[in-house]
């Protein structure tokens, strides 16, 4: 009996290709706070190639769209932030009226942190003592303020983040790039929860020939590579797969 060909086989088979990017802990390494994060060395190279030769690159990312061209400012890469969340209009009303219940939060744990987004507050908790401690203590509190205001709690590594009005999710924002691109094939690589979304949305979207590549690191959620086709080690991982594709 033949074996079946693998997701990545007949994704590199496939004749248009779309490529699309997490960016924190995927194109680049975590660190300690989010202005200190760097593309990956060989990731903005391994990105122009890739925009040269297909239809659709991009990155997508809860990061604000203005940073994420600073940090990788490649022609031809759609980028895509605040998970497809608007980044102005009036649920900056909502954020307002919550700021000061969000920070009475942020007070219960030292070391924790508010990063203004514009369309959202993030709750950072990396610098905490303990941070699963500190996961435990402001997800309650900051799902009661959520719930009071109105507002969407979105979970990442070490950061819970709040938003006002309707966020799409990457799931929405993949399925949108893919559609409009008229790609037969999509990779998507993430490292986190919120990429099981997106993961989700390529398993929707036959008969496009997908792949899903979970790029570990310590911090990389059991189920995301459990939900992956091919698990690649750290951005250097993805950028050496990338080159080869």
């Amino acid at each position: 009996m033949i074996p079946e060909p693998s997701p990545l086989h007949r994704f590199a088979s496939t004749p248009s290709r779309g490529f699309l990017f997490d960016f924190d802990g995927t194109l680049s390494e975590i660190v300690a706070r989010p202005e200190m994060a760097r593309a990956a060395p060989g990731a903005a190279g391994a990105l122009s190639r890739l925009a040269e030769a297909n239809p659709l690159v991009a990155v997508v990312s809860g990061r604000p769209a203005a940073q994420l061209r600073e940090l990788i400012g490649v022609p031809g890469v759609t980028l895509v932030g605040m998970y497809g969340l608007a980044e102005s209009g009036p649920e900056r009303v909502q954020l307002d009226a919550a700021r000061k219940d969000i920070a009475r939060a942020v007070e219960l744990v030292p070391g924790a942190w508010l990063e203004d987004k514009g369309p959202s507050l993030a709750v950072h908790y990396r610098a905490a003592r303990d941070p699963a401690e500190a996961h435990r203590a402001l997800l309650p509190a900051l799902r009661g303020v959520a719930a009071g205001h109105g507002l969407s709690l979105l979970p990442g590594k070490m950061v819970l983040e709040l938003a006002a009005g309707k966020v799409p999710g990457k799931g929405a924002v993949v399925r949108e790039l893919v559609l409009s691109a008229a790609v037969s094939g999509c990779l998507y690589a993430g490292d986190d929860v919120a990429d099981l979304d997106a993961f989700g949305a390529l398993d929707g979207l036959e008969p496009v020939a997908s792949v899903k590549v979970a790029v570990r690191s310590e911090e990389t959620p059991e189920r995301l590579i459990a939900a992956a086709d091919l698990v690649v080690e750290r951005p250097s991982g993805l950028v050496k797969l990338l080159s080869e594709l």
